[in-house]
């Protein structure tokens, strides 16, 4: 079967390659998948170009965490019936060697969640990282109902959802920073009560003013350590940032303004949520899905033998929204 792997971490077009690996076969409790369309996450293009860490896990790693597909055979333990299924994935290159960027992944059948017939397998591919960070940023710590919510980067692969999750649980105010014209639209027509261009305009100024001067309820942070300068300066008094994401490995923040503020920090990463956790994220986010509640934002599609493409544009930041790569055969 076809498979992008790598076996050193460096520039894409450096180490990512096409090739045939083996086939696999499901064990025990396994599913094993047709991957249709593979979701590449800032993760995954870090974790190749060796950010994290230059040595790695595996020999050869085959990457990307989230896809969708069908399952086409299961292990002992796993009932028959989830063969034909339609599914999304999660966590399947995480702590593992063969993630989605193949024509088949084989996973625990609990990884497999089932995907409604209505939503394509390219939207499918976008929800193990994004869509479930953004429940669980607006979901944590008692939910955002009734409160006023910043979301950073409201136009982004995970701000987009974030903005659709805060609205459907109630947030009485939904605020997004953007960076064009072009991600403000998208983040208003997924819900955003306001779009603040930060690199146009006054962005705390516009906030403050945005909620009669009192500041937000909680901030859903994409990078900690580009914005915590204006966090501070818009966050309500006793008010949470919740931060799934930072440009850089380390950075500074002021201890007497957070002391004095009652500010509540709290961090994640979405691949070590606990069972009570991701079981409430899969079922809400599954009921909106059965509901067609939640638009997703698939910026490009490209085939698998251009993954190196969709991880440069990944890695750029430009792009609006997912990116997605197609694995079955031509």
């Amino acid at each position: 079967m076809q498979a992008a792997f790598y076996e050193s971490t460096g520039p894409a077009r450096e180490v990512l390659h096409v090739g045939q690996i083996e086939l696999p076969g499901p064990g025990p409790g396994e599913v094993r998948v047709r991957v249709v369309c593979s979701g590449v996450n800032p993760s995954d293009v870090k974790s190749r170009a060796g950010l994290r860490n230059k040595t790695l896990p595996f020999p050869r790693i085959v990457p990307h965490s989230d896809g969708a597909g069908v399952v086409d055979a299961v292990g002992t333990g796993v009932a028959p019936a989830r063969v034909g299924e339609r599914v999304w994935i999660w966590n399947a290159a995480w702590k593992h060697a063969w993630g989605t960027a193949a024509e088949y992944v084989v996973l625990p059948s609990a990884q497999a969640v089932h995907l409604p017939d209505q939503v394509g397998f390219d939207a499918g591919a976008c929800l193990g990282i994004p869509a479930l960070t953004a429940y669980h940023s607006a979901a944590v710590d008692g939910g955002v109902a009734g409160k006023s919510v910043l979301v950073a980067g409201g136009a982004g692969a995970v701000g987009h959802y974030a903005v659709q999750c805060a609205r459907l649980m109630g947030a009485r105010q939904v605020i997004a920073t953007v960076s064009s014209e072009a991600k403000a639209r998208l983040a208003l027509d997924a819900g955003a009560d306001l779009a603040v261009d930060y690199r146009r305009e006054d962005a705390a100024a516009r906030i403050r003013e945005a909620t009669a001067g009192a500041g937000v309820d909680r901030i859903v942070e994409v990078d900690i350590a580009a914005n915590s300068a204006l966090d501070l300066q818009v966050l309500k008094q006793g008010g949470d940032v919740v931060v799934y994401g930072s440009g850089a490995g380390e950075f500074k923040l002021p201890f007497f303004p957070l002391i004095v503020q009652h500010v509540r920090l709290r961090f994640f990463i979405v691949y070590e949520l606990d069972s009570a956790a991701r079981t409430q994220a899969e079922a809400h986010v599954a009921a909106w899905l059965r509901r067609g509640a939640l638009a997703h934002n698939v910026a490009q599609r490209v085939p698998l033998a251009n993954i190196v493409q969709a991880h440069e544009l990944v890695e750029s930041g430009q792009a609006m929204g997912n990116v997605v790569v197609d694995c079955s055969p031509a």
